[in-house]
Order: C-alpha cells, then structure tokens, then sequence
C-alpha cells in the first residue's frame, strides 16, 4: 500500500507545481493584486482554487461522464471568463502611479479570484483529463492515495501562488511610480492576452 500511495503523492506534487507556477489570468492576478493592494490581497486571490475547485471537481466529472458536447460547453466557459479577464485587464491599465493603501476602493479580492478560477477553462480542463483520471486511480487504491494526491496538488498549487504574492507584496515597497506603472501595464497586457485568447478559443468552439 505504501508504494501507490507515494505514487500518488508524488503525482500531486508534480501536477500541483506544474498548474501552480504556469503562466494564466489567475497568476497575472495574483501579482497584480499583491502590487496594489498588498501580499494579504495577493494570498486570497491564491487561495481561489480552494474556495472554488470543490464544485469544479464534482461537475467535471458529471459533465465528462454524461455531456456528449463538451465543445460547445466550453466555448460558452472560455467567452464568460475572457470577457471578465478583459475587464481585470482594463482595471490594471486605469490603476494609479502608485500602490494604493487600505483606505482606496475596496480590493474585492475573494470575488475576483473566485470568478477567474470558476470562469477560466483551465480547472476545468484539468478536472476532465489528466485530474479525473489520476484521481481515479488514487480512489482504487484508498482514502489515503486520495489524501496525499489531493494535499499534495494544492499544497503545491496554492503554496506557489503565496508564494508569489509575498514577493510581489514586497516589491511594491521599492516600486517607484514609473516602474510601478510599468508593471501594471505588463500586467495588464498580459491579462488583455490571456482574455483574448479564451475569447478566441470560445469563438472557435462555435465555428
């Protein structure tokens, strides 16, 4: 038992690392987040997938089970979260020279990083292919394989997350205005990219 068990431990720590630090609109967000608001507002975007993945799980597995359009479905999926990673895109461009204190408008922190991870098709993706399957294999084996694949994945996956949005946290206190304005404006063309291609990809769905 000892051996599948690792097996799969190991699985989540290599699946977990790998989503984790992979370029996408949550991790654009992370960084921007931490940037104008501080780490403790990057870490709840991190946290997302913990708030959030537990329904995407369980519908993914129906819908691969029983959806014979998984396509169309998608299409639909990938043009909602291009649509509001474009208005995060936005969002970066107007932010101000400078970071702002606690005292501006509100962060909504939890919100944006519920509805990026819910709206991007990543999770999704994931959760139907290599996700399903490999947490198929750990349930034949037991309780235990499905623990240590699971803590491992997102230990992983939102560790590298906080991660980074303590370090960005900290740079925003050697930012000056001009770089400051810089890296949001990266930031920002980063997430209009990430939005156009969902966009594009849910175009093509329904082509």
């Amino acid at each position: 038992m000892r051996g599948p068990v690792l097996a799969a431990l190991l699985s989540g720590l290599v699946l977990g690392l790998s989503a984790g630090l992979a370029p996408g609109p949550l991790m654009a967000l992370v960084i921007a987040q931490s940037l104008r608001h501080g780490a403790r507002e990057g870490c709840k975007i991190a946290l997302a997938p913990l708030l959030t993945d537990a329904p995407v799980i369980l519908l993914a597995f129906w819908f691969a089970a029983g959806l014979r359009d998984h396509a169309r479905w998608f299409g639909v999926l990938s043009l909602l979260g291009g649509a509001f990673v474009l208005h995060l895109a936005f969002d970066a461009f107007r932010s101000p020279t400078a970071p702002v204190d606690e005292a501006g408008a509100p962060p909504q922190s939890w919100f944006k990083g519920a509805a990026t991870n819910l709206l991007s098709p990543h999770p999704w993706l994931f959760w139907m292919t290599v996700g399903a399957a490999t947490l198929a294999r750990t349930q034949a084996v037991g309780a235990h394989a499905v623990a240590a694949f699971l803590g491992a994945f997102y230990g992983l996956l939102v560790g590298s997350k906080l991660l980074l949005a303590l370090l960005a946290g900290r740079s925003r206190d050697w930012l000056d205005g001009r770089g400051y304005r810089a890296v949001m404006a990266l930031l920002g063309g980063l997430l209009f990219l990430f939005a156009g291609s969902l966009i594009l990809r849910g175009l093509v769905a329904f082509s």
